[in-house]
């Protein structure tokens, strides 16, 4: 199976060195890692230059966009300027630049999928530090694929139609996955080190965004609030919430697109509702 690894990065030269380190480091090397800097002001372009100067598997393009960052549409769009450059594959990945993959990543997630003609994603499961330990970052199901370590199957890739452009991609191609029914499988015992914590940085525009992404996602109001409660939960933080339901019902209001068609939505509600159930009985 053809590998090929793209990853968006902008401004990311504090991290992009120790992840390059881990794909070199990898007991099945990927066919292809393309860095994709996305109007960098550091030095991503030149560190990722160099590695593909003594790689040459690995590329570097460069994407000139707005300097304004549009939560999930952004990195989104970066992924897919960099699949236009992507050389035929079988597996197309998604991966972050602060990330450091465990050195059988990818020999382990090969596997599964040639084990499984079902299989449509497959990852690890992400690790921040805290203190001197490295602890799983809390903030969504070891079940779910994570967005900085995201591995597709073509077919998958192609049924789903792609990445959508905007908060809340990393869980919808999941659900569109599962929709479609291919099988979707996390590794517990691939621990990747996520060297910024999900959330950094976040503002009040980004929990707005996720609002929004809940009705595009065609959720409904019940299983939005539910969602949101947990997401507040999570981060401790009750303004969330709030926020969260603001963004859902501006949405609502304004009549939005969808990121799912009204079939679509159908199964991922049935789907979130039998989840909600049985972790209640």
């Amino acid at each position: 199976m053809q590998i090929s690894i793209i990853i968006p990065a902008h401004n990311e030269a504090a991290f992009l060195k120790d992840c390059l380190d881990s794909f070199v480091a990898q007991t099945h090397r990927p066919n292809e890692v393309m860095v994709v800097d996305d109007n960098s002001t550091d030095t991503t372009f030149g560190i990722a230059s160099k590695y593909a100067q003594a790689h040459d598997w690995i590329k570097v393009i460069q994407r000139k966009s707005t300097d304004a960052h549009i939560p999930g549409k952004k990195v989104v769009d970066t992924f897919n300027f960099g699949l236009q450059h992507a050389s035929e594959y079988h597996l197309i990945g998604k991966f972050d630049a602060d990330i450091i993959l465990p050195p059988n990543y990818f020999e382990e997630v090969l596997n599964r999928f040639q084990a499984n003609w079902k299989l449509g994603m497959c990852s690890g499961l992400l690790y921040i530090k805290k203190g001197s330990d490295w602890v799983y970052e809390n903030i969504a199901d070891k079940s779910h694929i994570r967005g900085p370590i995201k591995l597709y199957h073509k077919a998958c890739f192609d049924k789903i139609d792609g990445l959508r452009p905007g908060v809340g991609w990393d869980t919808v191609d999941v659900l569109l996955a599962q929709y479609h029914d291919f099988d979707t499988q996390t590794i517990p015992e691939l621990h990747v080190k996520h060297l910024r914590p999900t959330g950094h940085g976040y503002s009040s525009k980004n929990h707005l965004a996720k609002g929004e992404a809940l009705y595009k996602m065609r959720y409904g109001i019940p299983l939005a609030k539910i969602a949101a409660l947990k997401m507040a939960w999570q981060a401790k933080s009750i303004g969330l919430f709030f926020q969260m339901t603001v963004g859902y019902l501006k949405a609502f209001f304004q009549g939005r697109p969808r990121y799912v068609s009204k079939e679509e939505g159908k199964f991922i509600r049935r789907y979130r509702w039998k989840g909600i159930w049985s972790k209640l009985e």
